[in-house]
């Protein structure tokens, strides 16, 4: 086995994924993190694996992209999916966490693997060593340099919004309704409806709500996936209806009838002391927030534990830099994972942690590193930082239109079944060729 040191600057999803992957075959790399030391505009806890904008990592049906993601990972002994699992709250289809306990469980899992992190910023690459930069979208500006002159290339970015967590001992329950979706009696989430003029009124305070300007640096680009909720409502007076404030699927009790709009409220935690406006993202100002969202019924007197805040998520154009082992084109020491290289959402950041870790670990093992096929999720993924066209490449959260298409044409409903049992079986023919499991 090759002896060299390995190196992962990062200490969120994708580095601890890396970490794991690594640690879990016999490789101990250094882990990096420069919290507490420093913080982030967007972090607040010392802890790793630290969830910034939501607690939820979507859809846990195998049958939707997301879903089947989580599962692929699941069979990979995926770190992340471990604690997320056993930091579970209700959410409905979704899996949603606790975040103190998933990163607590993410800490433990890789301190029974003794594995050394090293609390510090991290401002210069080492030669001779292989590093892995897994330092999210809000790398810092030391790196950030380092890291320009290494590609040669100018980044990338967008603009991602957190959204606002109210506490839930200030919610008037009186005024919402326990429902997921379709589903019958009472759900795991928080629903507040309103009535057609109450939306009216709340469409039209979010587009006269002051925002918070951008710097003189700055250029919101937002990503489309993510936007903020004043943006959304910027696009039309029903677009909100066919966004975070859709009524379908929901019947509110009092009435008996679907509601001309819905604000979703989700459980932060299992003990259900704090709730995610779901959707919500914002960049209106702090006293903005409290003013317009306090327009929702339901929240008049809410007490907000969180703001929503906007910050700068940077990325490289990967598919102009990136090899599909995730290094560097012009450095093969240089390996990138996590939202960096242009993927959105916790569990896809946490997948190309996952993949540089085995990329890694096939190199310093002398295997020849077959990327996962494209009819997986995960081979999709990493297609699309790596094989996309680099002049218009964009951030991108897993979906079926990523992956490569069925041979045969199957019916709307079924597609995703389809789509999970070719991946799943696949899967297993690569993790065995590889050696994995």
């Amino acid at each position: 086995m090759n002896d060299r040191k390995v190196m992962i600057v990062g200490g969120g999803l994708a580095g601890c994924e890396a970490a794991w992957q690594l640690v879990s075959r016999g490789i101990p790399p250094t882990l990096h993190e420069m919290k507490p030391r420093r913080f982030s505009p967007a972090h607040k806890s010392p802890g790793l694996a630290e969830l910034v904008c939501s607690n939820s990592f979507r859809s846990g049906e195998i049958s939707t992209a997301a879903g089947l993601l989580k599962e692929e990972m699941r069979l990979l002994k995926s770190v992340i999916i471990e604690a997320a699992d056993a930091s579970s709250v209700p959410a409905g289809k979704a899996l949603a966490v606790d975040r103190a306990q998933f990163s607590s469980r993410v800490e433990a899992l890789l301190n029974r693997r003794d594995l050394q992190v090293v609390r510090d910023e991290v401002k210069e690459i080492p030669a001779g060593t292989l590093v892995l930069i897994a330092t999210g979208p809000l790398t810092s500006d030391a790196l950030a340099e380092k890291i320009s002159g290494l590609t040669g290339r100018d980044y990338l970015y967008f603009y991602d919004a957190i959204s606002p967590i109210v506490d839930a001992a200030t919610i008037d329950l009186k005024k919402t309704f326990s429902a997921s979706r379709y589903q019958e009696g009472d759900g795991d989430y928080l629903n507040c409806p309103l009535t057609a003029g109450e939306y009216e009124r709340f469409h039209r305070a979010l587009l006269d709500g002051r925002q918070v300007p951008p710097r003189e640096f700055e250029d919101s680009k937002f990503f489309e996936g993510c936007l903020p909720v004043e943006v959304m409502a910027s696009r039309g007076a029903s677009t909100l209806l066919f966004g975070p404030m859709k009524p379908v699927g929901l019947v509110d009790p009092e009435t008996g009838k679907k509601p001309h709009a819905v604000v979703q409220l989700r459980s932060e935690n299992r003990q259900r002391t704090a709730y995610n406006l779901v959707g919500f993202q914002t960049k209106l100002t702090w006293p903005e927030q409290g003013r317009v969202f306090r327009m929702i019924p339901g929240l008049e007197r809410a007490e907000f534990l969180r703001f929503g805040s906007i910050h700068r998520n940077t990325f490289i154009n990967a598919p102009a830099l990136l090899e599909k082992t995730l290094h560097l084109r012009s450095n093969p020491d240089i390996y990138f994972a996590g939202q960096i290289t242009g993927v959105e959402g916790y569990i896809e950041s946490a997948a190309t942690g996952l993949i540089a870790g085995i990329s890694i670990w096939c190199r310093l093992t002398g295997k020849n590193f077959d990327p996962p096929p494209r009819t997986t999720a995960l081979g999709a993924l990493l297609h699309h930082i790596t094989g996309s066209d680099s002049p218009n490449f964009q951030p991108m959260n897993v979906n079926f239109g990523l992956f490569e298409p069925l041979p045969q044409k199957v019916r709307k409903r079924n597609r995703g079944d389809h789509y999970a049992a070719r991946a799943l079986l696949d899967l297993g023919d690569w993790s065995c060729r590889l050696g994995l499991v």
